[in-house]
């Protein structure tokens, strides 16, 4: 079943003009034909046939084919992003970034052909969505490094949460049935927190690493040191975060 526009924001509450929804039609067309024939059954005059067009209307809308693909993906990121439960104070946020690791990959899941489509080609993490989705990442990995958790720096763990979640879809698809063992997924999750994450909050170590993580996490909310300050006591920070 395609996919529909995530609600709740101003753009989508508004009615949409006969472009946009022509351009909707088209798009969940594609994803259609995506999910009933795989990317080779995408062609701008199937995709046409499907949503009750001519093949020239496709490239007004889209450009060429792969400015239609590249609006599908966009498409994927958007719904992908509706997914996302966001708690601004989790109880616990090691089970927090659980959770959110588990709905990047139930998507996945869900949506094989899409989700294939939205990470086949880096220059889509370009996308809006996608780029929304990361802060909403990021935003999890501060609040552990604030509360003195997290193992690494902030960009690394973003990039294996990323890597194991997307690695564990794409691995999980390529399987044949018979061999798809669910303790896969578990234990590439488990993995992921453990390399991410402290098994204790490290600020109540004697160690200075963790602390320095977690002041550093801090530091955009000071106010009393000045721009130079704030650059010098980062630098040190990164250095004492660096030794742990």
């Amino acid at each position: 079943m395609p996919l529909r526009p995530p609600s709740g924001s101003r753009a989508s509450d508004a009615a949409p003009t006969g472009r946009e929804q022509t351009r909707q039609r088209v798009i969940e067309a594609t994803i259609d034909l995506l999910t009933r024939g795989g990317r080779e059954a995408v062609t701008t005059r199937a995709v046409a046939e499907a949503a009750g067009l001519q093949p020239p209307a496709i490239y007004r809308l889209f450009g060429d084919k792969d400015g239609l693909l590249d609006a599908v993906a966009e498409h994927g990121f958007a719904a992908f992003l509706a997914t996302k439960h966001v708690d601004p104070d989790p109880q616990d946020p090691v089970e927090d970034l659980r959770a959110g690791w588990d709905v990047a990959v139930e998507f996945g899941l869900a949506n094989p052909a899409l989700y294939t489509l939205m990470y086949s080609e880096p220059t889509r993490a370009a996308s809006a969505a996608f780029s929304a989705g990361m802060e909403i990442l990021m935003g999890r990995i501060r609040r552990l490094a604030a509360g003195g958790w997290l193992r690494v720096d902030e960009e690394l763990a973003a990039q294996i949460i990323h890597a194991t979640a997307r690695g564990a879809v794409l691995t999980w698809l390529s399987l044949p049935e018979h061999r798809r063992n669910p303790a896969l997924l578990t234990t590439l999750r488990e993995s992921m927190v453990a390399a991410v994450t402290n098994e204790r909050p490290s600020v109540q170590d004697a160690g200075p690493a963790g602390a320095a993580r977690a002041l550093r996490a801090a530091l955009p909310e000071q106010t009393t040191l000045s721009s130079a300050e704030q650059h010098l006591l980062r630098e040190w920070l990164g250095r004492l975060a660096a030794d742990g």
